[in-house]
């Protein structure tokens, strides 16, 4: 995943520039960049920020860079944002998304005479493959439309000119794009948790394959939006920051909801409901309530410098950062029958060794409730999962041992209430040690984020597709 940030000014930028891009780090824990122009010059700063918060790397730079527009980046990906200078101009840029014709693309492109410059583990930097798919334009929006057209996957991305920034949003809507305004200055930005102390008011959500040009008085529309939407599913429950808005949607309104209809339903008794901060908190307020039993912290999360506990490459660093950077409340746990509410299971490395721990504390019952169904495929548009194989998953684990194929009946098993679906749930209770293990349902969380099913995502629910 990914996260970015551009503003346009009537004064110098890069002080909103910083903190923009920087209220964009819960999206991304490896690298980062910014850029901005002034004169025609553009200047440029990518740091890897896998051990460091943004800030530190990047306020040391921030007296290089000067300009009235700017643009950044928070990335689990490529380094960037690429300057490119082209027969559209010089314009830099960066981009949210995956490209899964990555390969292909690039054996037709270097056919055609491109070059490409930058190279990770012998794959080329995915941002320099969108500025070079958009160079074979006649301008920027022919540009962009190529884009769309030829890359298997989604793709996002702000573009810096010399005096503006072009925002596009993916094809089908799969990461929002929003607009910001205010006196004399215009953002955009993946996340609208960088508006408010910045002074910006949300004014405009981009649509599908939406092309805006946005100044500092003002933003012009340079392609209209499509009908199609797949927003991704998961950014209300996981991903997003509970201030943020999706198509208007408030993230932690619709955490607190799905957990309102589960608790509305669940006649386990239980003597309290906990959270397994950060992202299960808005959940579990919402199932206190709606269970009417008590909410307290019975798991805390000690501070927020360590990474997601599914993001680290290998499982070893995995295994020590989920069991690290939560500590569990002895006091509040001992004799306790307690409920507790997180966002997904993905691998199980993390609930493993935090079920462990909180029978060590003396909880006599340990009830984890989750806000989304079963992970049942790899993500394929956003890499949100990380995966490098389905068998990461813990669904298709226990699907292998339950019918020798890991791949067989997975439309039974994403039923939700199915005999598949149950024995699977089961299974996964016991190996994680748990009294009980209830997942919530498309359904559910679907009403919660209050649009129509056709324009989200549920791929790694269902395995549904749209492209």
């Amino acid at each position: 995943m990914g996260g970015f940030f551009g503003v346009a000014k009537h004064d110098e930028c890069i002080n909103e520039l910083f903190y923009g891009v920087d209220y964009n780090s819960h999206m991304g824990t490896k690298r980062a960049g910014i850029a901005t122009c002034s004169d025609g010059v553009f200047t440029r700063s990518i740091h890897n920020i896998e051990n460091a918060y943004f800030r530190s790397k990047f306020e040391g730079d921030l007296k290089d860079f000067s300009g009235l527009v700017g643009i950044g980046v928070i990335s689990d990906t490529d380094a960037q944002p690429i300057i490119v200078n082209c027969h559209l101009g010089k314009f830099a840029i960066v981009t949210v998304g995956r490209i899964n014709n990555i390969v292909q693309l690039e054996k037709e492109l270097l056919a055609k005479g491109h070059h490409f410059c930058e190279h990770s583990y012998d794959i080329i930097n995915p941002t320099e493959m969108i500025a070079a798919l958009i160079s074979e334009g006649t301008d920027y929006v022919s540009g962009i439309e190529n884009v769309y057209r030829r890359v298997k996957g989604s793709c996002s991305m702000l573009l810096l000119t010399e005096d503006s920034i072009i925002a596009a949003r993916d094809r089908y809507g799969r990461t929002p794009v929003i607009i910001g305004e205010k006196d004399g200055a215009h953002a955009v930005t993946s996340e609208t948790c960088a508006f408010p102390n910045l002074g910006y008011n949300v004014c405009y959500n981009l649509g599908p394959a939406e092309i805006v040009e946005i100044k500092a008085d003002s933003f012009t529309q340079l392609k209209k939006p499509e009908e199609p939407m797949q927003i991704c599913a998961f950014l209300w429950t996981y991903y997003g920051y509970p201030v943020c808005e999706y198509e208007g949607k408030n993230v932690d309104q619709m955490r607190y909801d799905s957990g309102l209809a589960m608790g509305h339903k669940d006649d386990t008794e239980v003597d309290f409901v906990s959270a397994v901060p950060d992202s299960g908190i808005g959940m579990a307020l919402g199932y206190s309530q709606g269970k009417g039993v008590p909410y307290q912290r019975g798991i805390v999360k000690y501070t927020p410098t360590w990474p997601r506990s599914f993001t680290p490459s290998t499982q070893e660093r995995r295994e020590l950062v989920a069991k690290m950077k939560l500590i569990a409340n002895k006091a509040l746990l001992k004799d306790k029958r307690v409920i507790f509410c997180d966002d997904s299971i993905v691998r199980g490395t993390q609930l493993r060794d935090n079920v462990k721990d909180l029978f060590d504390c003396g909880a006599k019952e340990v009830h984890i409730r989750i806000s989304c169904p079963p992970l049942i495929y790899p993500c394929k548009y956003l890499n949100f999962t990380a995966s490098k194989s389905d068998m990461e998953l813990i669904t298709r684990r226990v699907i292998k041992d339950l019918e020798g194929d890991p791949d067989k009946d997975l439309d039974q098993y994403a039923t939700t209430d199915s005999p598949k679906y149950n024995a699977m749930v089961e299974a996964i209770r016991k190996q994680l040690g748990l009294t009980s293990l209830k997942f919530n349902s498309i359904e559910t969380i679907i009403k919660a984020i209050g649009l129509p099913k056709c324009k989200v995502c549920t791929h790694c629910f269902d395995g549904s597709s749209f492209d």
